[in-house]
């Protein structure tokens, strides 16, 4: 058979003639993160310090580093979820983290929401973004900020206007990584 006569005809195991290829449903449960969680929380997050500039990180996070953090959100009683797949394998998560240490800041926490690469574009940092904004405004919290690179990180500054949260400003070339200067936006929420 000709190579031509092959790519022709060729179809994957299963397929049927113009019917579109089969769809695996996306599943997932957005819970609280829990201890077992944190290597796959983890990985997530380093995976976008060794090839984005979406965090100025440039050192691989910890697990050490990354439990305190947990620990911390825990002790503060502020919301740290997960979305994990049927099998239990942590597919995205997001929390508040306290802005600043001074008593009066105690109702305005800062956001952070990383997806798996294989779990970007499915409606899942909507999905995150919704839970973290209601159980943010339980914990009574009165405003959440964002601190976003003004390169690279489009997509969320997108989700972060399409959840209401609004620029207050932008800081010029305050990062250096990958050898490029690097500025971020400030956007806030009200969570009154």
């Amino acid at each position: 058979m000709l190579e031509e006569e092959y790519q022709a005809t060729h179809r994957p195991f299963g397929a049927q003639r113009n019917q579109p290829p089969l769809q695996v449903p996306f599943e997932y449960e957005i819970r609280d993160a829990a201890v077992a969680d944190l290597p796959d929380v983890r990985a997530i997050y380093n995976h976008y310090v060794a090839n984005s500039t979406v965090t100025f990180d440039e050192e691989p996070m910890t697990l050490r580093e990354l439990r305190a953090k947990f620990a911390r959100s825990q002790k503060l009683n502020l919301p740290f979820i997960v979305a994990a797949s049927p099998s239990g394998q942590v597919l995205g998560y997001a929390y508040v983290y306290p802005w600043k240490a001074k008593a009066a800041y105690r109702y305005t926490a800062e956001s952070s929401i990383y997806l798996g690469p294989a779990a970007t574009g499915k409606g899942l940092g909507n999905a995150l973004m919704a839970e973290l904004v209601d159980r943010s405004r339980q914990a009574g919290l009165k405003e959440i900020l964002a601190v976003i690179a003004d390169r690279g990180a489009e997509a969320s500054v997108r989700l972060h206007m399409k959840f209401g949260f609004k620029e207050i400003g932008h800081m010029g070339r305050v990062g250096f990584k990958f050898g490029r200067w690097l500025g971020t936006y400030l956007m806030q929420k009200s969570l009154k």
